[in-house]
């Protein structure tokens, strides 16, 4: 046997063993241990109501209409399977563009000054929050679509508000699918 074969023999044992171990073995340990030890984030999430899938915690939907809080604006249309940004920068004419339009919308809607949430999509395209001053400017819409008092509703923004993570990271957020959800129990 020459030298060149031992080694294309050697290098083909390694292929294998490495294939073996890391794309077939690694995987199957990750997966098992997600499985067992966060069995609810291994399957996406999910959020139920009444035993249905209805949404996910971490993927935004698309509320249409004067009844819901509405999320952030997604350059996706909040499709999962394309998650992602419009890629421009914040100079670029589109932006600056789509931006002063966002703007003037909401002012109409709201009567005040937009958030920078409601302003330009996340990074994703599919962030299921909100700030807090977004989800408030939109408490007199949907507690009057729904015949609701205002002060209702915006104790629901303020139950359904969640912290910084550990008290000092991110911002204070809403998460729009349970707000929305929230809002369907007080209407059963």
């Amino acid at each position: 046997m020459t030298s060149t074969t031992r080694q294309l023999l050697a290098s083909a044992r390694m292929l294998l063993a490495l294939t073996a171990l890391l794309g077939v073995l690694y995987p199957a340990a990750v997966w098992a241990v997600g499985r067992v030890a966060f069995p609810g984030q291994a399957d996406g999430s999910l959020v139920r109501r009444d035993g249905v899938v209805v949404g996910s915690s971490l993927l935004g939907q698309d509320f249409r209409g004067d009844r819901w809080f509405t999320g952030r604006p997604s350059t996706s249309a909040y499709a999962g399977a394309t998650s992602g940004g419009s890629n421009l920068a914040a100079s670029s004419a589109d932006q600056v563009r789509a931006v002063r339009e966002r703007a003037a919308a909401y002012r109409t809607a709201y009567g005040t000054a937009a958030p920078a949430d409601a302003l330009t999509a996340s990074a994703s395209g599919l962030d299921p929050h909100i700030s807090p001053a977004n989800a408030r400017a939109q408490v007199h819409r949907v507690a009057s679509a729904r015949g609701l008092p205002d002060a209702t509703v915006a104790r629901l923004v303020e139950q359904h508000t969640q912290g910084r993570a550990l008290g000092f990271l991110g911002e204070p957020r809403v998460d729009v699918l349970q707000l929305n959800l929230a809002l369907e129990t007080i209407g059963r």
